[in-house]
Order: structure tokens, then sequence, then C-alpha cells
């Protein structure tokens, strides 16, 4: 009985030992995680819970991301030039519980009609919010700069106040207005980016935001140990754009003033580095302010034309379907055609040529030279329907080329897949010059680009270079899409491109010291009934032509002149001189 009461207490002995182990060993955690705890508040987040605590802008900082930037370069100079950043602005309110009666009122509405300009609907329009009693919050003007608010704090006035606020700016105005897109609002008043780059990288440009979940004490104060979590915000990434600013604005310049010449409703313009697929210029016209975009005369003005309004190309498609013909050796240049002025394939009525020319004998050089529309019908019947198709989309077109903007339109080519067979039809004969398809300028820049380049299509890319807030940065390299054409026949087609200027019809797209290839496109636009008398003028080009710096189109669409080559040739020339001198380009001839 003895052996079994002295057996009971051991164990009691051990279990006891047992607990004082225990808490001991969980009094020792308990030090180490309150610890480990002060010292993350005291050292590493020491910085943001004395924002929290003060309740100011660099906590706000911490949870709301910055919206990246977006900047362009320039050939003549190191310096990077912002096209969207953001701009600390100033909401001004009144505090009506400070304004004691009508004669401060009218007063402080005196004067701030005088440094803001109200006219008398305006100035009594504050004169009301003024006087409504007890509004700690009355909005009274949104987008204040600091000089001013700093000459109105220096009168003092009773109840007027301010709050800063973070607001998208863009310093170049119109410049690149529908490559860079703006910042709107959603439905629910949210930011978010609309249009071009703004719209099309909107999730990379806002970054994402932080997050903040904690304890409150009965005082409603923050309780520091209570196993708060806390995740910064992470700021969007800032872009750098392959287009330099100084060509963007001398030939979105000229296209404009020209334009304007021409009295032409909408105007556009591409200028690309073929051997990269690096896109140089884009003007689309009309244009607007993303600052103010929301007094734009009509939304359209936001499409930028470039990649959002497939046409039918007309004329300047014709080095396609006779690139085709080369590559497959069907022809050379000096291949013998006679032009009766008239072909018959089925469709309506017979093809004919424009002003209902005939031409005669003609070698493949003279029918681009002339824009001979029955000599591309000869061309497609050696190609067939397949062949051509096919050579169609391996110049890329109906197909979006992936640039990293908004709003892209893919074109078609349907009417060449309407009948089976390989018989060339209407469809196909009428393709062969640009009408019964449809393309983009960008996709037609980017074919040429395959042209003047040796035969390979590239991607053709806006972002030079990407940084992401943690400092990684990614540059975008050229991409070689395919090889559509064999050197041989590229340089063919580039020298019978270069007579079409020098002895066809653009000669006003001449550079004067320099061989420069092009084609011009005068379409007629397709209506309910059947083609309209109105026109798309168009020109493709690029120079010079040993080894080519740029390829270019321009756009006119309804201008008041009756052939691309007195419209979008000679603009064409404008620029394509200035591109030369800009780059330093010794002349070659």
């Amino acid at each position: 009985m003895r052996h079994v009461r002295s057996s009971n207490k051991v164990e009691h002995q051990g279990v006891q030992d047992f607990r004082l182990r225990a808490v001991g060993i969980l009094f020792t955690v308990a030090f180490l995680i309150v610890g480990f705890r002060l010292i993350v508040l005291m050292v590493l987040h020491h910085g943001f819970y004395t924002a929290l605590a003060s309740g100011s802008h660099e906590i706000y900082a911490q949870l709301f991301p910055e919206r990246g930037s977006i900047y362009l370069e320039s050939q003549d100079t190191d310096e990077r030039f912002p096209l969207a950043i953001n701009r600390d602005l100033f909401l001004m309110f009144a505090d009506t519980r400070k304004i004691d009666n009508d004669e401060m009122a009218e007063d402080i509405a005196e004067k701030l009609a005088e440094i803001f300009e109200y006219d008398d609907d305006k100035k009594f329009e504050i004169f009301l919010q003024l006087k409504k009693p007890d509004d700690p919050y009355e909005p009274l003007e949104k987008k204040v700069e600091e000089s001013i608010v700093e000459k109105i704090r220096d009168l003092e006035l009773p109840g007027i106040l301010f709050t800063r606020r973070s607001h998208r700016f863009y310093p170049e105005g119109n410049l690149a207005a529908q490559i860079v897109g703006f910042l709107g609002k959603d439905t629910e008043g949210n930011d978010i980016g609309s249009y071009g780059l703004e719209g099309y990288w909107n999730k990379d440009l806002s970054g994402s935001g932080g997050f903040l979940e904690g304890t409150r004490s009965a005082k409603g104060s923050w309780i520091p140990l209570a196993g708060r979590l806390f995740e910064p915000a992470q700021d969007g990434v800032d872009l750098t754009l392959t287009i330099d600013r100084t060509l963007q604005f001398k030939a979105c310049e000229i296209l404009k003033r020209r334009q304007e010449e021409y009295n032409a409703q909408s105007a556009s313009l591409v200028i690309l580095d073929p051997s990269t697929g690096a896109i140089k210029a884009m003007c689309s016209l009309p244009d607007f302010d993303p600052n103010k975009y929301n007094e734009a005369e009509s939304n359209s003005v936001y499409n930028n034309l470039n990649i959002f309004t497939p046409y039918e190309p007309g004329s300047i498609f014709k080095p396609v379907a006779m690139a085709a013909a080369l590559n497959e050796d069907l022809i050379q240049p000096d291949t013998y055609f006679y032009d009766s002025g008239s072909v018959d394939v089925g469709c309506y009525k017979p093809i004919k040529n424009a002003n209902f020319e005939a031409y005669g004998d003609q070698t493949m050089t003279g029918v681009l030279e002339n824009s001979i529309n029955t000599g591309m019908v000869h061309v497609v019947k050696l190609l067939g329907k397949e062949l051509f198709r096919s050579y169609v989309e391996k110049f890329g077109f109906a197909v979006k080329t992936g640039i990293e903007l908004n709003t892209e339109a893919s074109g078609t080519t349907e009417s060449l897949y309407r009948n089976s067979g390989d018989n060339v039809d209407c469809y196909t004969a009428t393709g062969s010059f640009g009408q019964g398809l449809t393309a983009t300028p960008l996709q037609l820049v980017s074919a040429f680009g395959a042209i003047a380049n040796g035969g390979t299509l590239m991607k053709p890319y806006i972002i030079k270079k990407t940084e992401y807030a943690d400092g990684k940065i990614e540059e975008t390299k050229p991409r070689e899409i395919r090889k559509v054409l064999e050197k041989r026949s590229s340089s063919f087609l580039a020298s019978m491109l270069v007579r079409v200027i020098d002895t066809g019809t653009a000669s006003l797209a001449k550079v004067p010291g320099y061989y420069v290839a092009g084609k011009t496109g005068t379409a007629q636009i397709p209506g309910p009934g059947g083609y309209t008398d109105e026109t798309n003028h168009s020109f493709v080009g690029f120079g010079p032509v040993d080894d080519p710096k740029f390829v270019m189109i321009v756009k006119f669409e309804k201008p008041h002149r009756s052939f691309s080559s007195l419209t979008a040739a000679p603009t064409f020339a404008e620029v394509a001189q200035y591109i030369m001198q800009y780059y330093r380009i010794p002349p070659d001839r």
C-alpha cells in the first residue's frame, strides 16, 4: 500500500515538472513572437506605422499605387519626354460653417471670380454654394494649379480650403493623342484607361493596390500587436515608346496642313523602320487633347485610324500580287503584256483601267508605272486564286498585327474565299488591284516593310522599353513573323516601284537626291448601292531603296482632289525629305 502511494507521488511530481516546462516553453515562444513583432514594428515597418498614426499622405501612397508614366524619345537628344504622367492638383472646397453672412459670401465670390475669371452667372452660382448653411464640404473647383492655390491662400478667405489630388496629365496635348488614349471613368466613377496605350496597358499601368487589415480597440485605435496584415501597393509600369517625338511632331504637322489644303475628311500616316518593325511616327486626324477628352466634338476622334478603320486600299495593293508572281518565277520585270483597256472575268461588267485608258504593249514594270488594272488581272490569272490568296495572307492581311494599342481591327479578305476552286473569278480579279478586300494602314505599311527589307515580314511594335516598380527592365526585341519573299524578288519589285516614281504616275513623290520606291492608290469608296464617286487616296513608299531607313503610308479620306498622285504622293515627298535630313542620310543619286 505504501509502495502504491509512493509511486503515485512520483508520477504526480513528473506531471507537475512537465507542465512547468511546457509553460516555460510557451512563455519563451510568446516572448520571441512579441519580440519579433516589436522588431518588425519598430524597425522594418516603423515608417509605415508612423505614417498610419498621423494619417498622412505617405500611408496613402503605400496603399494606393502610382499609375505608370509613358515617355517619348527623340533621336536628336538623350532626354526623355513625358507623354502621360501624374500631376498633383488641388480640389478647392468651402466649409460654409465659417462663412457668417451673405456679405462675406459675396466678397469671397467676388475675389474668386477675379482669379478664375468667372462670368456673372458662374459668380452667382459660387455665391449660392457659399450660402449653404452648415456644409463642411462644398466643392468649388476640381483642378487648381498650386500657383493659384498660393494666391488664394494669401487672401485668407474664410472657409476656403484645399486638398491635394493626383490627376493624369498629358504634357504634349494633341501630339500622339490616339496613341496614348486617356484616363477616363467607368460607370462607378473609378479611373480606367481608354483607347490607345492607356486602354491596352490599363492593368499594367494601374499597378496593384496595397492591403491593410488589423484590429481596433474599443476606442477605435489600432492595436499594434494584434496580428495586422500589410501588403504595400505595387506601382504601375513605365513605358518608353519607339515613337520619335521630333519626327512625330513634324510628320503630323505636315499631314494636318495638307489635310486642310485638300479639305479631306480625315488623314492618317505611319512611319515604320522596315528592318525592325519599330513605329517611328503615327498620326491620325482629326485629333483631340487627352487632357480635355470630354470636350471632343465626337467620340470617333478617339479611334486611331491607322489601326481602327480598315478600307479598300485600291492600287497600293497591286505590288502584293506582283510580288507573289515575281517570287514564283511566273514573271520578270520586263515580261510582256498587251493592254486592250478591258478584260472580262465574270463581273457584272468588264474590268477597265482608270479613265478608260488602253496602254497597248507593256512590261510588268509598265503595269505598275501606269497602274494598269487589266495588267494586274493578267498577273493573278498566272498565279491562280489559291496562290494569290496564300500570299495575301503571308503578307499579314486579315489578321491583327498585335500592336500594343487598343481597338485594332483585322480587315477582311473574305471575298477571296467566296467561290471554290482555283479559277480566277471576279473577286480575285478585283482583289488584285485592292477592291473587295480591306486592310488597315498599319497592315499595308507593314507589308511594304517586307518588300523594303528583303522579304521578311516583321511584327510592328510601339513599346521600346517597359520598366517595372521592382527595377526590372524589359526591352522589346524585333521579331520576324515569316519570310514572304526571296531577296531577289523583293529587289526586282523595289526597282519597279522606283520607276513608278521616276517615270510613272507618282512623279510628285520624288525626293531630290534619293532613289525612293512607292505606289499610289485612288480607291472608290463602296456604298449601299455600289461604289460611290468619293475616294480614299493613299501612297506607300520607302527609301533610300538600297538601304531603306523608313517605310511610310499616307492616307486621305474624301479629299477634294481627283487622284492620290496629287495629294498623298506630294505629302509623302515632303515628309520623306524631312526624314532624310533628320536621319542625316547622304544623297544616293
